[in-house]
């Protein structure tokens, strides 16, 4: 594992020791950040993967990138696509319109977008949730999966709350509050451990 990954998996296995016992079971975390293409190739993936099961999001992006050439499109290349291609690779009409507004966004050299690297976490989540179709959650995903912040919990994630379901043995699917108390001891590598949460998931027979 990476240093800071090391870091995040001692402090976890420290702080809970529900969580301690299920990363014993998963073993090293294989957490990556995103880093190849551009802020906008991303910023777009995660609009496509917005309210989808992974299987079918994975399935419609790998079509979307196959109409342009195998390559994930520019923003003017987005632009010049007819709206009827876009759609037969299985996108809705509604994120046709949001992945135009964003590259018309992206499009601007002066545009937030190009500079999210460089923000903090409140700043990239004012400035990308203001985009059309762009809300907290997605924000938040570029936040861990394209920028590497380490203290992201995502309490509105379906997956995430059906994981601590399963991990923690609640009744019922938590609160998002309920989520953040059970996940306060988890900061500074709240990502860290969603990660591993995600994994419960993957691995139940209750999904």
């Amino acid at each position: 594992m990476p240093p800071r990954h090391a870091r995040a998996v001692a402090h976890l296995r420290a702080a809970d020791p529900v969580l301690r016992d299920w990363i014993d079971h998963e073993g090293p975390c294989r957490f990556r950040v995103h880093a190849e293409g551009s802020h906008f190739d991303h910023i777009a993936r995660s609009i496509v993967f917005q309210q989808l099961s992974t299987a079918a999001a994975t399935t419609i992006y790998k079509r979307f990138v196959e109409r342009f050439g195998g390559t994930a499109p520019t923003p003017r290349q987005l632009l010049r696509a007819p709206e009827q291609t876009l759609r037969e690779v299985g996108l809705s009409g509604r994120k046709v319109e949001y992945l135009r507004d964003l590259a018309t966004q992206a499009l601007s050299p002066r545009s937030p977008i190009h500079r999210i690297h460089e923000m903090p976490d409140d700043e990239v989540l004012t400035h990308l949730t203001a985009l059309r179709g762009i809300g907290v959650w997605t924000t938040q995903m570029v936040l861990m999966f394209r920028l590497g912040r380490l203290d992201i919990l995502p309490t509105a994630d379906l997956v995430i709350q059906k994981g601590v379901k399963i991990l923690y043995g609640l009744r019922s699917m938590p609160t998002p509050e309920r989520l953040e108390r059970i996940g306060k001891p988890w900061a500074p590598y709240r990502t860290i451990a969603c990660w591993y949460i995600w994994r419960v998931v993957d691995q139940s027979d209750e999904w």
